[in-house]
Order: C-alpha cells, then structure tokens, then sequence
C-alpha cells in the first residue's frame, strides 16, 4: 500500500460487488483487500491474541445479533436493537461486570438514564463528568474572548483527568457519551480500557451528526 492510498469512500463498484465483500468480486486499483497483503497478514497476526480474538469474535455476534429475520436471507434483515443495548449486551458477552462512563456536562440527563439502565442490567458503573477537576481554562492557555462564558470562571473539559478517573478504578470497558470533537481524542488516547462510544457531540443537530450528511443536497447543501 506504500505506492497507493486507500480510497474506499471513493469506489464506483456497487458494494455487493467489491471484492471486499465477494470472493468473486471486483477491485480498483487502490484496494486494500487486492494490494495489503502485508497489512493483512498483520492484522490476522494481531487476531491470534486470544483477548483480541475473544473481543473480536464477541463483536462480530453482536453484530448479527443486531438484526432480526437472518433465517430467512439477507434481504430480509431488520434492524432489532438500539445501541444501549447492544453496549448493554456485549458487556456481558464480555463478562465485563464494572463499566465507566466518560460523560458531557451537557448531558447530564442523558447519563443519569444510562447510570440507571446499567444498574438495572446488574452493571457497576463508574462515571465521570467532563469538568472534573474545576480547572480553569486559563490554564491551557485561553483567552478570555476564546471562551463559551465570556468574562467569568469557567471549567475547562478535562478528558485526561476523566481518562485517569476511570483508569483508576480499574473499569473493563467504557462508554463515551457526548463528549466534544477532539476531547473525545484525548479520552481515547488516555484511556486504558478498551472505549466505545454511545453518542457523539453535535450541538446544532441534537447530537445526530449524520443529519447534515443526509441532508448534504438539501439544507446543508452550503457545507460544500
């Protein structure tokens, strides 16, 4: 792949048709699957860690899971399950019995519901709001006309600190919910345990990024 970037979102072959998803399928130039042989064997080698294989492995049922009506083919799959209980499910699947919760300021009532629905499935959960800490965001270097509050105190995100939290209590897995464009990325990189993600932020859309994608032709049409 070295002489090549991989430009999959680009690919003019109908997806049932990509060699990616049929034996006999058909490839660009770039592919990926046609061209990373050495990447494969790479990440096939990373499979043979049998945690990697079992979360791996667990992941993929899930998947399935997902949908009802498999019995009768593909064509007829339907959608069977928000993803709280999938996360809900695959902890279990997992035998993940202590999970954290990274959690926004501004969804404080969506965490408290998805403190309770974890309980309520035998789950400990640990949770960890984004302004833990009280630290001010001067200290990472803020102007004052560089805030949300202008002219008054206010607490920066701390995703480290909330990475550390969760790190500290020794939670199996953890759940992002609403956390901002790259604190997210902080969290993800400090984080020991392995992360999902439950909701991402999106002020303007009720956190539905995907809105402006499906409307790119419509009312969104000037983000092009």
């Amino acid at each position: 792949m070295k002489d090549s970037k991989s430009t999959c979102a680009r690919c003019t072959i109908k997806l049932p048709e990509r060699v990616c998803r049929n034996q006999d399928g058909k490839s660009l130039p770039n592919c990926p699957t046609e061209k990373g042989e050495a990447l494969l064997r790479m990440s096939q080698k990373a499979y043979e860690n049998p945690d990697v294989l079992e979360f791996a492995k667990q992941a993929s049922i899930q998947e399935a899971e997902g949908y009802s009506n498999r019995e009768l083919g593909y064509d007829f799959v339907t959608p069977a399950k928000p993803r709280i209980l999938e996360i809900i499910e695959f902890s279990k699947k997992m035998k993940y019995t202590h999970i954290g919760l990274a959690f926004c300021a501004g969804l404080v009532k969506e965490a408290k519901v998805v403190d309770r629905l974890f309980s309520s499935h035998g789950l400990d959960l640990t949770s960890v709001i984004c302004k833990v800490g009280r630290v001010p965001k001067e200290a990472i270097g803020l102007k004052d006309h560089q805030k949300i509050a202008m002219g008054c105190f206010e607490s920066m995100c701390n995703p480290i600190m909330q990475a550390m939290v969760l790190n500290d209590a020794k939670t199996q897995f953890n759940v992002l919910l609403g956390l901002c464009v790259g604190h997210d990325s902080l969290f993800l990189q400090h984080a020991q345990a392995p992360c999902t993600v439950l909701a991402v932020k999106d002020r303007l859309l009720g956190h539905n990024p995907l809105a402006a994608i499906y409307q790119i032709d419509g009312y969104y049409r000037a983000l092009k």
